[in-house]
């Protein structure tokens, strides 16, 4: 079923387009909608028509149309709020004849849009030209140019007659009039739908928007075959071919690249259409009012009306996973990203720098890793730069947390394979447990404890970042990310995952929260003594959590500002803890000290064996000793039911002997 709405959908899957019409009494909203349809003005029309369907026949894009005509009243404002807020397109009229009701456009309809929140085209049609003063001439421009700049979400501005079937468009894009049959107002307004200007072009620069032009980008290298930086004729049929299924005459390519040598030089060279050409012809489409030309083009390369690629493209089946497993990319996709690594590091100094980052993703709709939870996530080196192991732990982060952005954002920056090839589902946090072994090779560690204990700090040691000592509260969660050399050699990948104290609760209050977890840290400062006890008491929360939901992970203790003297009592109380719960001492380190590095191997020790450093609560250790009982109970009972089955069986075989033989 799927299939079938997909093909009987039109550009951009609409499958129809709902025009709603409205403006004040008077202005011919009902007679306009009636020519349109019938192609002749009626004697009579009622005061408002019940919807009006365009079949797909209509007009070229073959999507129907249904106009929905409404009232003007103010005590049908309800309704047509209603109305308005369904629509996929508004056309706003105002009369020729009545200056008064093009001012109403500014001062209450535009407004009372945006206050209504319907963020769809709008199609400005000036009805009843026909009966405009021949004193009061002026150029449409010149009536809406204003409006224009003052309501961006105008798409075009329309004056007709429906009378004399006659009308004059002015595009937001190309601010040329130019003489259309009455019927193409709505023609213009599924088209604002189908083809939306908003994504492509601002209207306030003149210029292509950055999101469009990255994406043209893209589709620019994707057809430059041989890799030289320009789209040779042949190059350029492929591409023709493609897009629109039909060949280039070699006299139509010379046309072409001479449009554009005469307006921009350097977009044709001696091997053919340049990149900037290439935008260029596509900026000029625009104008031209030809956006169906750049959506068709878009849409053959997989972007939706968000110049993003749909969702079809994106294999979110293979993501599917349980709560306690996670997804890695492969060694195919590793392999890839190392070669792009190599490929724009322009300056062969081992790391990219920010600006080299943005050329990687110039053909994505943005850098994904401007924003949290990614920006800052990872060690930088003393320029600012990414090393190799900085730029596939930014990529191991994406892939952990949002594995469908990261398989897209392959496919953005030219991934070749399959993109289900690129990422793999690990197996289940249990088996691991059962199996005394992990098999991932990306650890996911959260990171708890009370505030001042050291929890910054450590996420900040583990990036390479000097010690400070201005306090700064972490209020929301945050994510640092580095490979650990283990020894013999091997990498793992360690994401930390710093819980504030306040965000225990809600993370708690999800029963899979620690599915996702292959080990946690309660970090204290060692020199406090109710930092000790509050990070114990989150030990303890953590530890139950997981014995209820069946979710239990190994833990470690840090103890912090190792360089401070330890408070009264610590070391009994830490030895008691730990022997109490069946986990190891509290690890001490200072990052003043600078000697981080063994709290990071012992989180991948720990996190290789699930089975090891799981703490035992009371209650836990209670549950477990009841079952045990249980289990042995049932034992006995079965047992006994064997013997007494045995006997019965061994009683039923004497009497059938005895029988026999006598």
């Amino acid at each position: 079923m799927a299939k079938a709405s997909a093909a009987n959908s039109g550009p951009g899957g609409k499958t129809g387009v709902r025009i709603v019409v409205c403006g004040e009494k008077g202005t011919g909203k009902s007679s306009l909608i009636v020519t349109a349809a019938a192609d002749t003005f009626p004697a009579n029309v009622p005061p408002v028509l019940p919807p009006t369907r365009l079949p797909e026949d209509f007009y070229p894009d073959r999507v129907p149309i249904t106009i929905i005509d409404t009232p003007s009243s103010v005590e049908d404002r309800g309704k047509l709020g209603e109305e308005l807020r369904r629509a996929d397109a508004v056309v706003l009229t105002y009369a020729c004849d009545r200056p008064e009701t093009l001012d109403e456009l500014s001062t209450f309809w535009l407004p009372e849009l945006r206050r209504l929140e319907v963020k769809v085209p709008v199609i400005v049609v000036g009805c009843k030209l026909d009966l405009r003063d021949e004193n009061q001439q002026v150029s449409l421009e010149q009536v809406m140019m204003p409006i224009m700049q003052q309501f961006r979400e105008i798409e075009t501005c329309i004056e007709c007659s429906a009378l004399k079937q006659i009308q004059v468009l002015e595009s937001v894009c190309s601010g040329e009039g130019m003489s259309l049959e009455v019927p193409e107002v709505f023609y213009y307004a599924q088209k604002a739908v189908l083809h939306p200007t908003g994504p492509l072009f601002d209207q306030e620069s003149q210029a292509l928007k950055p999101r469009c032009v990255r994406a043209l980008k893209r589709i620019f290298i994707l057809c430059d075959h041989d890799r030289d930086g320009a789209l040779s004729d042949a190059e350029l049929n492929d591409f023709q071919v493609k897009c629109f299924n039909s060949p280039l005459q070699p006299s139509e390519i010379v046309g072409v690249k001479r449009v554009v040598q005469e307006k921009l030089r350097e977009g044709v060279n001696e091997r053919g259409l340049t990149l900037a050409g290439f935008l260029f012809l596509h900026a000029l489409f625009i104008e031209k009012g030809r956006l169906e030309t750049t959506w068709t083009v878009l849409r053959k390369f997989g972007y939706n009306n968000d110049i993003k690629l749909a969702d079809e493209l994106i294999p979110y089946s293979a993501f599917k996973r349980a709560p306690d497993q996670s997804v890695e990319l492969t060694n195919e996709a590793i392999d890839f990203l190392k070669g792009i690594f190599e490929l724009f590091d322009a300056d062969d100094d081992n790391s990219l720098r920010p600006i080299e980052v943005e050329d990687l993703f110039s053909t994505a709709p943005e850098c994904p890793w401007d924003e949290a939870p990614y920006k800052d996530a990872a060690e930088k080196t003393a320029l600012g730069g990414l090393s190799l192991d900085g730029f596939l732990s930014e990529w191991a982060l994406m892939t952990l947390l949002d594995p469908a952005r990261s398989v897209e954002n392959l496919i953005y920056i030219g991934y070749p394979g399959d993109p289900s090839s690129a990422i793999r589902v690990t197996r289940k946090r249990r088996i691991d447990r059962k199996k005394q072994q992990a098999e991932r090779n990306v650890f996911q560690c959260f990171v708890f404890g009370p505030k001042k204990a050291g929890k910054s700090v450590l996420l900040n040691s583990f990036l390479g970042r000097p010690f400070s000592d201005n306090y700064t509260p972490t209020t929301d969660e945050r994510y640092a990310v580095n490979v650990v050399d283990q020894p013999g050699g091997t990498k793992k990948t360690v994401v930390l995952r710093e819980i504030p104290e306040e965000a225990v609760a809600k993370l708690l209050s999800n029963k899979d929260s620690l599915a996702a977890c292959d080990i946690a840290v309660f970090v204290h400062d060692s020199s406090d003594e109710s930092s000790w006890k509050r990070a114990t008491e989150l030990l303890v929360e953590v530890a139950s959590y997981g014995e209820d939901t069946g979710f239990e992970v190994p833990c470690l203790i840090v103890a912090a500002k190792d360089d401070l003297d330890s408070f009264a009592m610590a070391i009994q109380d830490s030895t008691r803890v730990s022997q109490d719960m069946g986990i190891e001492a509290p690890i001490p380190v200072s990052s003043k000290l600078g000697d981080f590095n063994i709290i990071f191997r012992r989180i991948v020790q720990a996190a290789e064996h699930p089975h090891l450093s799981i703490p035992e609560t009371e209650a836990g250790r209670t549950r477990k000793q009841y079952h045990r009982l249980i289990n042995r109970s049932l034992m006995i009972v079965s047992g006994a039911a064997v013997t007494i089955v045995g006997l019965a069986a061994y009683r039923v075989y004497l009497a059938r002997k005895n029988s026999s033989s006598s």
